[in-house]
């Protein structure tokens, strides 16, 4: 339901910015990544459709990790490889990596994949069609929907105690440089809070005598 209403606020927010309503449905078709689309809508209706494609391939840039961990799940093929890395999503990738490796981490990606497929089209295609009953869609809060799922996404990872300085500290970062940088561009920046997962000489760690 989320991911529905998340696709009406874009297919409104494109028409209403000047999109025509067939490009909206082509960009969740061929795209499908929400915060993209909308810093491509954004960007494009500014007059600078160049730095639209450059500013969403580099927010997009976060799934290169979760190719990384979930690759073994596309094989065997080339065609399903490239279908599993055109549906991967934030949700996706947080739903199986929530599993142990396996047939059920398997099938509970490509279940919500095309769960997803369907979901955010479909409100796209609703959002072309029902804009002029949509109104403004930052005055029904859809606009909050896109951020309020990724935060819900996050939350589980602060059960693991070495997870929660990285994702406490790029959340710093983002909400830091938000007001100073252009959109899209804290949102990068907060994945510096990985660099705490690197190991570092450094650091240490004490046994018990207080020797390192």
């Amino acid at each position: 339901m989320g991911v529905v209403a998340i696709g009406v606020s874009f297919g409104a927010v494109a028409v209403t910015s000047g999109v025509p309503g067939w490009m909206a449905v082509a960009l969740s078709v061929f795209v499908f990544a929400g915060g993209a689309q909308f810093m491509a809508v954004s960007l494009a209706t500014a007059g600078n459709p160049v730095a639209a494609v450059v500013a969403g391939l580099l927010l997009n840039a976060r799934h290169l990790p979760f190719g990384l961990a979930l690759g073994d799940m596309f094989r065997p093929g080339r065609g399903r490889m490239l279908l599993g890395a055109h549906l991967l999503s934030d949700e996706s990738a947080a739903l199986a990596l929530s599993l142990p490796p396996g047939p059920a981490r398997r099938r509970a990606y490509w279940r919500l994949a095309w769960v997803l497929v369907f979901a955010w089209n479909g409100g796209t295609v609703l959002g072309v069609i029902l804009v002029d009953a949509v109104g403004d869609p930052a005055a029904l809060g859809l606009d909050a929907a896109n951020p309020a799922s990724l935060l819900a996404l996050t939350l589980p990872a602060l059960r693991h105690r070495e997870m929660r300085g990285p994702v406490l500290t790029g959340a710093l970062v983002c909400v830091l440089t938000t007001p100073f940088l252009p959109a899209g561009l804290p949102v990068l920046l907060a994945s510096a809070g990985l660099l705490l997962l690197v190991p570092s000489p450094f650091r240490f760690r004490f046994r018990p005598g207080g020797r390192p």
